[in-house]
């Protein structure tokens, strides 16, 4: 923790550096590529020792596939690779070290770059290995068009900015930020002139750096403070089940579910720091008229603590694994998208069963969530209290469904997951059940979806 916290404070100053000495006008995207590349891997070298061997193997074993695969299978060949080392080295964690968390882990990495690996070539496959008219509009946007370079290869995966903690970018994107050309092409993917400009601006990142800065520092005191006083563990504590009421034992769970969390906080929001600082992660112009340093944000902890549907609180936790999920899984699936997003979302987080009782209860609720919200929400748009009291139960009834869903994602073992749900009757999964077998279902089928997304991108075209 304490070397994960001094490569990302120096990789913040490194990047102030990067974005001021080695900025597009004083250097060349060569140069920027290489300053990048080499103290990303010493960073990676600092924090793991030997074992930074694996992301280099990984990394450059996908290189050899993608300039050697056919054009049709890069994307499975680069996809089975990435995926089948990262569960190997999942596998090695949880049975060698005994679900022992190594001193030098470097799964977190690891899995950070198995992210990129497969964007880049499903991505890489799009612009290549397809037919526009075959892509959807957010795929037709970042198809990648050619084979990337060495160097650019390994900018993308190894930069310092990304490589302690992420977050995953799309590759257009970052050539684009390395080549200088990131913040006009989002502001012209806006319109700046209809936001009130009247020539090119150039926003400066600085404010929207000590604004993420100041969410760290707050998320630190509450990880010292919180955290530690408030284990997950203690919810399947014989003594605390024994005393402690069914409702109170539901109000203790939400409490040490909102203690876990700060340390998420800090972690993705400094990364989202880091990138801001060397001019990373511009996203436009909102209604207002201000600028948006949000490409690469992890969460929105506002929505994440107000959410009120399931769908709204997966959406903003963790936002960039979400839309990798999304673009290489749930847009390609031909049957079960989402049963299929959520299996790969839990191996690519590791073996460990905690997690597979996380995301596949995390199946049932959504399903349940998608029946009751298709039902029974237009009964509720009617007048203002009514919506007001929709809300209200469904923000309570949403952060109960988190905490009863994540808390074996922190647990990680089978026997105090079995224990706690015992300990709450598995009654969500028994509502959930109930409102499969009650609500009817209307599901949109991926053909559906398809159909909407090419009439999506031939308007596109059409404009």
């Amino acid at each position: 923790q304490i070397n994960f916290v001094a490569c990302q404070l120096f990789a913040l100053l490194a990047a102030f550096w990067f974005r001021i000495y080695l900025s597009p006008s004083h250097a060349s995207s060569a140069v920027r590529h290489a300053f990048a590349t080499l103290f990303g891997i010493y960073f990676a070298v600092f924090c793991f020792g030997w074992y930074s061997i694996h992301l280099f193997v990984l990394v450059m074993m996908n290189y050899g596939i993608m300039n050697m695969a056919s054009v049709p299978n890069i994307h499975r060949y680069s996809f089975a690779v990435a995926m089948g080392y990262l569960t190997l080295c999942h596998i090695s964690r949880i049975y060698i070290f005994h679900y022992g968390i190594l001193t030098t882990d470097f799964s977190g990495p690891l899995m950070i770059i198995t992210q990129k690996i497969t964007t880049l070539a499903c991505q890489l496959h799009d612009g290549i290995g397809r037919q526009a008219e075959e892509l959807t509009a957010e795929q037709n946007r970042l198809a990648v068009k050619s084979r990337p370079s060495l160097l650019e290869y390994l900018s993308y995966l190894l930069n310092f900015m990304s490589i302690i903690a992420g977050p995953c970018s799309n590759y257009k994107d970052y050539i684009a930020f390395i080549e200088g050309r990131h913040v006009h092409m989002k502001l012209l993917e806006v319109n700046w002139k209809q936001k009130g400009y009247d020539r090119l601006p150039d926003p400066s990142p600085t404010g929207a750096v000590m604004y993420k800065l100041c969410i760290t520092l707050v998320s630190l005191i509450l990880f010292l403070t919180l955290t530690k006083n408030f284990p997950m563990a203690y919810i399947v504590d014989n003594e605390f089940l024994d005393k402690t009421p069914f409702l109170s034992r539901l109000g203790y769970l939400y409490v040490v579910t909102q203690a876990a969390k700060p340390k998420y906080y800090f972690a993705w929001t400094l990364a989202d720091a880091v990138n801001n600082a060397a001019g990373y992660g511009f996203s436009g112009v909102d209604e207002r008229g201000t600028f948006r340093w949000d490409l690469l944000s992890n969460l929105n902890i506002w929505n994440i603590e107000t959410a009120t549907s399931f769908k709204m609180y997966i959406e903003n936790w963790n936002i960039q694994t979400a839309a990798w999920l999304k673009r290489v899984c749930y847009d390609r699936a031909p049957w079960y998208p989402t049963a299929l997003t959520f299996i790969l979302s839990a191996l690519w987080h590791g073996i460990y069963p905690g997690y597979y009782f996380t995301f596949l209860t995390g199946i049932l609720i959504t399903l349940a969530a998608r029946a009751i919200r298709n039902n029974c929400r237009h009964y509720f748009l009617s007048s203002v209290p009514l919506k007001i009291a929709y809300d209200v139960v469904t923000w309570a009834v949403t952060q109960l469904a988190v905490c009863y869903t994540v808390a074996p994602f922190v647990m990680l073992a089978v026997e105090p997951t079995i224990k706690f749900y015992k300990s709450v009757y598995f009654h969500m999964h028994i509502l959930c059940i109930l409102v499969l077998l009650l609500l009817p279902i209307r599901p949109q089928t991926h053909s559906v979806r398809r159909a909407q997304n090419q009439a999506v991108l031939n308007s596109i075209k059409s404009k």
